[in-house]
């Protein structure tokens, strides 16, 4: 059945209290790319003309960032290079071993070889090229070369980096020919060289200081500073904003503290994370070795350019966003471990960042309406009815929420969103926007002739339904010119998505989160 857009639950309207109108700003692009930009052409200077800037996180579609700082436009880092345009060129970087592991980006369920083929393209729809691809601590592995073949047949120029012994402890080897001077070197010609790549620990940092190698043994100087947006170093330590930094990096165990060669060098405070913090002393030993102690660097906090701490333009909303955040990762984690995917201490970690905040999941408003949707059908089910009962919850603009179940027809996510292209449009609940034709004829097609277990429609299935439908209905027609005003709003729902349900939420752009359980028994979703 489609949704039943109700009201906000007492609980849940309570719980959302302190949040804010989706389109209340915490942060100043503008602002940020004036800054930026003029922080990162200083450095280059700095540099006497060349610097390899090692980029961390996303490079497009950030949108951790955006979610913490409202107001943060996901792709300001392209912005930002279209504005650095003429000075700037781009290097990618990839583990070879997460190109062997298949590990994927979560965010678009895509492994991190596919994305590096998304992120090629992304960065030449806005107008910019990719001059090299690096592929690091290559040691044969088969899909890295296969990789390889596949980016060089289609005319990108790929790079295997092999690993260093000793790295990064043995300074002697790592400064030599034995160690950096194997690399193959990259020439570039413009004076900033951005080295990017999908995820951390990609070996971005290594590349750049291999390249720093080779222009000063080519008689050429050159510099290296980061580019990290998150933690934001001049925001306390324990703002809910770097909290919510530890808790999407739990799963590698990062955490931040006060940068100590900062405090000790300036008598100032400066937040940084504890891998910076903890390479720092052979970064720096490094760094003068390739320079012969021309490196001015003095902490971890000093090679990075962050100016996003100075556009942060209403405090409170950005820490209320980032509570949020840190709720959405914990039931993130939560699932994974239930799939099979995170470790329990994952999962405990970002509890105990909730619990230092004095929130808990509840705190995010869609959870208990879902929770609350889904107890109500099942108690309005007949007794002894074994069907799971799977609940959702969509927050639409302006506050209200809309619930939804599952039902013999179609999936609770179905159900939530048409319900809310209802609410939207202003067309009656009870209105039917797809035809009991149409949805009988998909039906046959599932059972008859694809032979499918369940026939009830998927989130996918049931926009393609709601396509078709508007051609000749008005009305569905309306409903669809609301799917756009989804984007950015949050989706709860009570057992973990289907794979056409997931996939569907996420090109709508809503920020789903899910209880760690499974809508089945069956052990193989399909």
């Amino acid at each position: 059945m489609e949704a039943d857009a109700a009201q906000p639950h007492p609980a849940a309207a309570a719980a959302q209290g302190h949040l804010w109108p989706q389109d209340t700003v915490g942060f100043d692009d503008e602002q940020y790319l004036t800054q930026q930009s003029a922080a990162i052409l200083e450095r280059v200077d700095q540099a006497d003309g060349k610097l390899y800037l090692e980029f961390g996180g996303k490079l497009v579609f950030d949108y951790h960032a955006a979610r913490v700082l409202p107001g943060y436009d996901p792709n300001v880092k392209m912005r930002l290079l279209q504005r650095l345009k003429a000075d700037a060129e781009i290097i990618l970087c990839i583990y070879a071993g997460h190109i062997e592991r298949r590990k994927v980006r979560a965010d678009f369920g895509i492994t991190y070889d596919t994305d590096t083929f998304k992120l090629i393209d992304d960065i030449r729809e806005w107008g910019l090229d990719v001059s090299a691809v690096v592929i690091t601590r290559f040691e044969g592995q088969a899909a890295a070369e296969t990789f390889k073949t596949r980016l060089e047949r289609r005319g990108v120029r790929a790079i295997v980096h092999g690993p260093i012994q000793g790295y990064p402890a043995d300074v002697d080897r790592i400064v030599s020919e034995r160690g950096y001077g194997r690399n193959a070197f990259i020439e570039t010609r413009r004076p900033l060289v951005v080295v990017t790549g999908p995820g951390p620990n990609s070996g971005k940092m290594a590349t750049c200081l291999s390249q720093v190698y080779h222009e000063h043994t080519r008689g050429r100087r050159a510099g290296y500073a980061k580019f990290e947006t998150f933690p934001i170093w001049n925001l306390p330590l324990r703002h809910p904003v770097n909290v919510a930094y530890e808790a999407a990096t739990a799963d590698i165990r990062d955490f931040n503290l006060i940068d100590p060669f900062h405090l000790d060098a300036y008598g100032t405070t400066a937040v940084n994370y504890n891998r910076d913090v903890e390479t720092f002393p052979v970064l720096r030993t490094i760094l003068e070795r390739i320079t012969s102690g021309g490196s001015t660097y003095r902490s971890p906090t000093d090679m990075g350019v962050n100016r996003a701490g100075f556009a942060i333009v209403n405090d409170d909303r950005v820490r209320a966003a980032a509570i949020q955040e840190i709720i959405r990762r914990y039931f993130r984690y939560a699932c994974e471990y239930a799939m099979g995917m995170a470790d329990r201490q994952t999962v405990e970690r970002v509890e105990v960042l909730l619990k230092e905040l004095n929130v808990t999941p509840e705190h995010r408003p869609v959870v208990l309406a879902a929770r609350q949707a889904a107890a109500e059908a099942q108690a309005d089910s007949e007794k002894g009815n074994e069907n799971i009962i799977c609940g959702a919850a969509i927050e639409l603009p302006g506050g209200s929420i809309a619930t939804g179940v599952n039902s013999p027809l179609m999936h609770a996510a179905s159900s939530v969103v048409l319900g809310a292209l209802k609410r939207l449009a202003d067309i009656p609940q009870k209105l039917h926007l797809l035809s009991p034709n149409l949805i009988q004829a998909i039906a046959h097609l599932k059972q008859d002739v694809l032979h499918r277990k369940t026939v009830s429609l998927d989130l996918e299935e049931t926009l393609i339904a709601l396509s078709i439908a508007g051609t000749a209905n008005p009305t569905a027609e309306l409903a669809l010119a609301q799917l756009k005003r989804l984007r950015g709003c949050e989706v709860h729902m009570t057992h973990i998505p289907t794979p056409g349900d997931e996939t569907g939420l996420r090109r709508l752009g809503v920020n789903l989160t899910c209880d760690p359980q499974f809508a089945t028994a069956n052990l193989f979703p399909g």
